[in-house]
């Protein structure tokens, strides 16, 4: 017998035990009705800090090509935040040229749509520009065409938040990572509003809650650790109360660090996914993490599928592949 036969039999065989079987093929049917079927796949793309360097457009152009040439393309990119180098410390000129760059990379070179969320890098921070009415995060929400610096929408039976992360210190100065009062009021009131039964991703550009602050030379004096407020959010522990109300926030993805981590507490998972830039464009790895971005496939019962991937490479490196229920 030929291997084409002998297929041909064993499936025969294999169709006619089944049929046999005391469970019957309309459960076998059933059962794979039952199998979460996939509603979105996203590719999250962080801290590309983009600028007029050549290395820099190259690389955020690569990025882009490599998620577009996927053999599953993904429906939609998250931006979390950091798009452009830096805007904290340059003048109007310089940091035009900045969003200019990147306008100029993500229309010619990206055919799908993004969501985005504001970085600290994104803020027009300069001491001596705050009479003028870009200032802050105007710039930024003028150049990513944001109408609000926070946002909710539906999509696909899932709910997805992005928070504005970064805030000015008491003393008028950028920045500390923590959600406004006004902010804080709104993601109470939005969270009620979402039925019990539908999924939430949350995106931030500073993580929520991260264990890569851990690695990223934070300082040790007297046998503790000093994490600086602008690494995670200082009201980790609001939002995560928050959170614990509603067993429907699945995931939180955030990026800032450059590094990529992955922390589940009281059954949310935080997601820290690396960066475009790897080290700021002078190396592809920032410690132990290389530069790429996570794909994320959401399913309609509630769970994903997440992975890490380099761009300069076909072969992905998954951090984690969990169902998150």
């Amino acid at each position: 017998m030929d291997r084409r036969s002998l297929l041909k039999g064993i499936g025969t065989l294999s169709v006619a035990g089944l049929l046999n079987r005391s469970t019957g093929l309309s459960q076998i049917i059933q059962e794979a009705s039952l199998s979460p079927n996939k509603v979105l796949r996203i590719a999250h793309i962080t801290d590309m800090h983009i600028s007029m360097d050549k290395v820099a457009l190259q690389g955020v152009a690569d990025c882009l090509h490599h998620l577009q040439s996927l053999s599953i393309q993904p429906d939609i990119i998250f931006n979390g935040g950091d798009t452009i180098n830096d805007a904290l410390l340059h003048t109007k000129l310089q940091v035009g040229r900045q969003w200019k760059a990147w306008n100029s990379i993500y229309n010619g070179e990206c055919n799908l749509p993004m969501e985005t969320c504001i970085g600290n890098h994104d803020v027009w921070g300069l001491y001596t520009a705050k009479k003028d009415p870009m200032y802050g995060k105007n710039f930024a929400q003028e150049m990513m065409c944001l109408d609000c610096r926070y946002k909710s929408f539906d999509k696909n039976g899932w709910h997805f938040i992005l928070l504005d992360s970064t805030q000015k210190k008491r003393n008028g100065v950028w920045y500390t990572a923590k959600l406004d009062e006004e902010q804080m009021e709104w993601l109470e009131r939005d969270l009620a509003s979402v039925p019990a039964e539908t999924p939430v991703m949350v995106m931030s550009h500073i993580p929520i809650l991260s264990a890569a602050v851990f690695f990223d030379k934070v300082p040790v004096r007297f046998g503790k650790f000093h994490i600086p407020g602008s690494w995670m959010h200082s009201d980790v522990k609001e939002i995560t109360a928050l959170f614990d109300k509603y067993p429907n926030v699945k995931l939180c993805i955030s990026g800032h660090l450059h590094l990529a981590d992955h922390v589940e507490y009281n059954g949310v998972h935080y997601y820290c996914n690396g960066a475009v830039c790897g080290d700021w464009w002078k190396e592809p790895v920032y410690q132990n993490t290389h530069a790429g971005y996570a794909i994320i496939d959401l399913y309609d019962d509630g769970s994903f599928r997440h992975q890490y991937l380099r761009y300069d490479t076909d072969e992905p490196k998954a951090i984690t592949s969990v169902q998150g229920y």
